[in-house]
């Protein structure tokens, strides 16, 4: 594999790169890199962990480099990915590259980012808000010649679709990098509409948990579950996430856990930015083990030590059980997945085998139900007999006559 070096991006590029320690590219990196450094649109499929951000993030800061009249628009699911994303896009720059940036997310000071915006040919954020500075003619996007989706299947299921479309429709002409896990129908005909030309990069198969990670399933009553998740929570060491459905629910159990003395802290939707990021930044520090999460407010976190992810519910799209387990297993880490299912979860998790391995067979009906309906019956069948049995039935007078 060829190293850093070898590639056509500029000495202070390198320069960061080599302080970061970072020498030889990564799979997605080595295949999407030189095709974006030539100006190709990209259409990417990998797993979180495998080094994207970086795969679209040398080609995007070594353009701004080199073009100092340019300025790219990074799109992002959720407000802590663009945080991090900006992060990792600001250790690939210096004072040198006068790269001012803005970072566009809800729950911040709208007046610090109309101040960042002035000046910004970065600029970072979530659909929903881009859209309200667009509308206040705050971001205008005429020098915008770099576009970049990060994790573009989560933005539609979250239904940014009509949000990201109008935002690609305000651009001049500009390069592509779409980077999503999956690649479902939408976003094929979303590139075929918006993409010139795009270059398919896909590291591993497309719709499947990588490799190191570790999955088991555990089949549980419902009323047994929290008695169980605390049971696998004594057998496991190091930072877990468990995912639940709502935002109740990741109150409600990391309650219920630090009654019982597991360190457990939730975050989801409803937590302000602040107090997200309190949270995030304490579990990165390992200041408490056990992160109670939902899908939105999980999607895109970059934590390197996470050894293991338990979905305490199991999710309702398919392909939000690869992005959750993709949360462990990093950068060549290992990894394990445990998922709780119950009898009502047999559906959906014959449609995330189905996403996985399309060759998987559907369920068989359980003979438990099939003894219920025959239990059902016979007690059906009893009582008919009994009833039927009263009304043929004759009392006997003591003298040995029917009596009428």
């Amino acid at each position: 594999m060829q190293q850093f070096s070898d590639l056509a991006i500029t000495p202070l590029v390198l320069s960061a790169l080599k302080k970061l320690n970072l020498i030889k590219p990564t799979p997605i990196q080595n295949l999407s890199i030189p095709l974006a450094l030539n100006g190709k649109d990209l259409l990417g499929t990998a797993q979180t962990g495998t080094g994207k951000t970086y795969a679209f993030g040398i080609p995007l800061v070594n353009h701004l480099t080199l073009n100092k009249d340019s300025c790219a628009l990074i799109l992002t699911p959720t407000r802590e990915l663009a945080l991090q994303v900006l992060k990792a896009l600001k250790d690939l720059t210096s004072n040198k590259n006068n790269l001012d940036s803005a970072l566009i997310i809800g729950g911040d000071s709208i007046q610090k980012q109309l101040r960042q915006l002035k000046r910004a040919r970065l600029v970072v954020g979530t659909p929903g808000r881009m859209q309200d500075h667009l509308r206040r003619k705050s971001l205008k996007l005429n020098k915008f010649d770099f576009l970049v989706l990060d994790e573009t299947d989560r933005m539609l299921d979250m239904g940014f679709v009509d949000d990201i479309k109008s935002i690609i429709e305000k651009l001049p002409t500009h390069q592509t990098l779409l980077f999503s896990a999956t690649l479902p129908k939408k976003i094929a005909d979303m590139a075929k509409k918006f993409m010139v030309d795009p270059q398919r990069v896909n590291v591993g198969k497309e719709n499947t948990p990588i490799i190191d990670v570790k999955q088991e399933v555990k089949n549980v009553n419902q009323k047994e579950k929290f008695q169980e998740l605390k049971l696998e929570l004594l057998e496991r060491n190091g930072s877990v996430v468990l995912f639940v459905k709502t935002k109740r629910s990741a109150d409600k159990i990391a309650l219920q856990l630090r009654k019982d003395k597991f360190n457990a802290e939730a975050i989801h939707g409803d937590l302000r930015q602040s107090k997200r990021e309190k949270v995030l930044l304490k579990f990165r520090k390992n200041m408490f083990q056990i992160l109670v999460a939902t899908d939105v407010a999980a999607r895109g976190l970059d934590i390197p030590h996470i050894e293991h992810v338990i979905n305490y519910d199991i999710p309702q799209n398919p392909e939000d059980y690869i992005h959750r387990i993709g949360r462990t297993a990093r950068a060549g880490a290992k990894g394990s997945a445990l998922t709780f299912l119950t009898s009502a979860d047999t559906k959906n998790w014959y449609l995330i085998e189905k996403l996985i391995n399309p060759n998987a067979e559907p369920p068989k009906k359980k003979i438990e139900s099939r003894r219920k309906k025959v239990k059902k019956s016979f007690r059906k069948f009893h009582k008919m007999t009994f009833k039927s049995g009263r009304k043929k039935t004759k009392k006997i007078s003591k003298s040995g006559t029917p009596r009428k």
